[in-house]
């Protein structure tokens, strides 16, 4: 499952990290994250936050194109579940531009929306969570536990990023060290 997140800059942000997100209304960068079905990280990549949510997927996919090459071709597809602020026609084009095979490894699938009358019938009006789409989302709750990720304290987007895995590792310890 793949997401992006706005996030707010701060004072101490770099011209160079900054961007304006038309969409969520946020000075700041964006936060692109790829999770497996437990909610944990495969990819990590942040942009200034006017780049679009395809454009930031194409970025870090490509950034990661040898975990795909290393796929073999014989094992079924990766199902890659986005929401519908993503283009998957344009993102499967710009890929097989980078990489040819890897529509032969991967597909993109965009998560069911609730209709208006599919609402009604469960007597429920506004937002209703997605289940499948409610890990990434979890996910991205579980960041702004991290009192430093609340907003984009770094100056450049490479230490943004740095950051981010951190959290995510640090995640991961607590829950190994439960186990």
């Amino acid at each position: 499952m793949i997401d992006s997140q706005a996030v707010k800059n701060t004072c101490n942000a770099s011209i160079a990290s900054k961007g304006f997100c038309h969409y969520k209304a946020t000075n700041g960068i964006k936060r692109h994250l790829a999770v497996d079905t437990l909610g944990f990280p495969f990819f990590t990549h942040c942009t200034k936050a006017n780049v679009t949510d395809d454009q930031g997927l194409i970025e870090m996919l490509s950034l990661n194109i040898g975990y795909f090459k290393a796929k073999p071709v014989n094992i079924p597809k990766i199902t890659i579940l986005v929401d519908h602020g993503y283009h998957p026609e344009t993102i499967g084009q710009a890929l097989q531009v980078l990489y040819p095979q890897i529509m032969t490894k991967i597909r993109f699938e965009r998560s069911p929306k609730p209709s208006k009358a599919e609402k009604a019938a469960q007597g429920k009006v506004g937002f209703v969570p997605v289940a499948t789409r409610w890990v990434v989302e979890r996910s991205n709750s579980w960041m702004e536990r991290c009192k430093s990720l609340v907003k984009n304290f770094e100056r450049t987007l490479s230490h943004a990023r740095a950051k981010l895995n951190l959290c995510f590792i640090r995640l991961m310890l607590k829950r190994l060290a439960t186990a």
